[in-house]
């Protein structure tokens, strides 16, 4: 089991994200001080271990699963539906997986086509000048690991050779789900990032709709 100990350190880390999270209480299900009531194991991932959380603390529209999908898209496109809080892998078949996200709150949720610019597996954080300008206190970076806010995986969003700085990664705070929270970056469980990330090559194609419209 993951110890309280680093579930701690996590959450505590998790608002300092270029996506972070704005004030949000954690669903009551436990004491407040036991995180690790979330989890229920972890998965080995190299020098890392995955928390692996309890489903059934998630909404069962947020989990992961197999879903019809009458899009168009071809095969291997990422779509984000920011108003469901859904991702979607599109398959062949007529289907796509589809995982639960949290998503930036009003006025912080990017919406447009871009690429999977680049990948990470527990990438490093480092905030933006603007944060560092409205928060001057802020570390310069963070190695990656379990109290890194950007979780187990990236994904780097770029248009046109360019990184938008907009992110698809993993959370430390696995209550935002479905939550629109963040400061505008897609979160998944940690495990799902995990996922997704072992099945999309660089390249691959990510529309993210808001207000029913791709257009930025």
């Amino acid at each position: 089991m993951i110890s309280r100990r680093a579930l701690l350190a996590a959450c505590a880390a998790a608002p300092l994200a270029a996506c972070n999270t704005a004030r949000y209480e954690p669903q009551p299900a436990a004491a407040d001080d036991d995180l690790s009531a979330w989890y229920t194991g972890t998965m080995p991932d190299g020098e890392h271990q995955i928390p692996i959380v309890d489903k059934a603390r998630i909404k069962p529209r947020y989990r992961r699963q197999t879903v019809a999908w009458s899009g168009g898209q071809r095969p291997g496109t990422i779509v984000v539906d920011i108003d469901d809080r859904l991702l979607y892998l599109v398959q062949e078949g007529g289907t796509a997986i589809r995982y639960g996200v949290g998503v930036g709150r009003q006025g912080f949720s990017w919406r447009g086509t871009a690429t999977v610019g680049r990948k990470g597996a527990w990438p490093n954080w480092s905030p933006t000048t603007t944060m560092v300008s409205l928060k001057p206190d802020l570390p310069r970076a963070m190695k990656g690991g379990i109290d890194n806010p950007l979780g187990a995986r990236a994904l780097y969003l770029y248009q046109h050779d360019r990184d938008i700085l907009f992110r698809i990664h993993g959370t430390n705070e696995p209550w935002s789900i479905g939550q629109a929270v963040s400061s505008g970056c897609v979160r998944m469980l940690n495990e799902d990032i995990h996922d997704l990330y072992n099945r999309v090559p660089i390249g691959a194609t990510v529309m993210v709709r808001r207000g029913g419209s791709w257009r930025v």
